[in-house]
């Protein structure tokens, strides 16, 4: 079985537990996840959007293929087994192409997704929420349509399915997770963004749309293996701003998860939720906690941590800095179509945001050839020293504590990692730590 079908069928059982999934491509944020996963033993979800991972390759130059055998590789630079790994596809549909012609939107989304699960990936979350060329904008989607599209995926993805099984007796069938009330990815682009809770009725209508939109297709199998449902249970946040998940506010949607005894749901955008609030939407039915730029984000915390050090360090040395936080800025102002959307103000806000955004659009240059290098520098400078325990006290106080007490090597590869640690040890407290065996 699926071990994601087995920990739902945990979960409706009466077992708090749930797991998170790391939605990103980052080298160094997957070498944590797999690191955190290695030690607590368990069972480790990394997914990739569609806008980052696709035929064409997507913002970080990779196919769903390139992908898994990326992540692949990094499993086995840090000795993790590879059986241990579940991948998932994020957003799989027109998104990337919604500008074409909607028959056009949508045979490149079946090669999409049907990419994706030839590549091995076997949680497979459908998004067909958006307009395409040649829908009403004046008009909201109709939801028949959006499931109806969902569905014609889903028989691309079993079609898939059935060719690598031929090829690969033993590979685990895909499940599935759909739902039309699909956050941004990324996270709001505005901070006045009202973040409203789905309500019963569009939830309950959306799982009798998809199922009929399946049956009719004849996926009455694959419909049996759709574990979850997006829906916004009131967590979002902002160049700024965080949107707290609110129990009581959820709560009459919670309710009616319960009467849906092979379903849960996934919520995304759940970066910067507090461990109490990550706790109580595990507890309430929200399984699945996607979270990608807050990874990034307490990755570039530990960047730029390093790269004061750097200087208080080395800038009267004569050595050649990294000049990290500099590289970046540089990089995100000779190309600025990936935050210019998202960032707004006068040119002091929008140069904090560039930095210090919760949305984290830095992630996005963080794969340039000018940023690589300056990190590898970094890394470099700093491995050629012993950085003082003061200095990794001001400017990176839990690693400093783990340092003393023996768990964690003064290395700046390892200092960057263990922060992003720091996230995903606050999932994993919601979540729980299992090995679904």
């Amino acid at each position: 079985m699926n071990p994601l079908k087995q920990l739902v069928a945990k979960h409706k059982q009466g077992q708090p537990i749930g797991m998170y999934s790391a939605c990103t491509g980052n080298e160094l944020a997957i070498e944590a996840c797999l690191e955190r996963a290695k030690k607590a033993k368990s069972y480790v979800l990394i997914e990739a959007t569609a806008n980052q991972v696709n035929q064409y390759g997507g913002y970080t130059g990779m196919t769903p293929q390139d992908y898994r055998d990326y992540v692949l590789q990094l499993a086995a630079k840090v000795n993790f087994p590879a059986d241990k790994i579940i991948l998932g596809g994020d957003h799989l549909g027109p998104l990337t192409f919604s500008h074409l012609p909607a028959e056009d939107a949508m045979a490149e989304a079946e090669e999409l997704i049907r990419q994706f699960v030839a590549a091995g990936f076997t949680k497979i979350h459908i998004d067909t929420s958006m307009r395409l060329g040649g829908d009403d904008p004046n008009v909201k989607l109709d939801p028949k349509l959006i499931a109806e599209r969902g569905a014609r995926l889903a028989l691309a993805a079993e079609a898939a399915f059935a060719e690598l099984k031929a090829e690969n007796p033993d590979a685990p069938l895909p499940v599935y997770v759909v739902g039309s009330e699909v956050p941004i990815p990324g996270g709001s682009q505005e901070e006045d963004d009202q973040v409203q809770v789905t309500t019963v009725a569009d939830f309950q209508e959306t799982v009798t749309l998809f199922n009929d939109a399946f049956i009719n297709l004849g996926l009455a199998d694959a419909w049996e293996r759709v574990i979850a449902v997006v829906v916004q249970p009131g967590v979002e946040f902002g160049n700024e701003s965080i949107h707290p998940y609110s129990r009581e506010a959820a709560a009459e949607l919670c309710q009616a998860l319960k009467a849906y005894p092979n379903l849960i749901f996934e919520g995304h955008s759940t970066d910067y939720q507090t461990p109490d609030c990550l706790r109580q939407m595990v507890e309430d039915g929200i399984v699945f906690l996607k979270v990608g730029p807050a990874l990034t984000f307490a990755l570039r915390e530990g960047l730029f941590a390093l790269s004061m050090i750097e200087k208080e360090l080395l800038q009267h040395t004569g050595k050649p800095l990294s000049n990290f936080i500099e590289v970046l800025e540089e990089a995100m102002l000779q190309e600025p179509k990936h935050w210019e959307k998202h960032y707004h103000g006068d040119e002091t806000k929008k140069r904090l945001a560039r930095k210090y955004s919760f949305s984290d659009r830095c992630r996005y240059y963080l794969p340039q050839e000018a940023v690589t290098q300056a990190v590898d520098l970094l890394f470099a400078n700093l491995e050629a020293v012993e950085i003082p325990l003061s200095m990794l006290s001001q400017y990176m106080p839990i690693q400093y504590t783990k340092v003393r007490r023996g768990e964690l090597a003064n290395q700046p590869r390892e200092l960057v990692k263990d922060r992003i640690i720091n996230c995903i040890d606050e999932y994993l407290s919601a979540t729980g730590i299992l090995s679904f065996e």
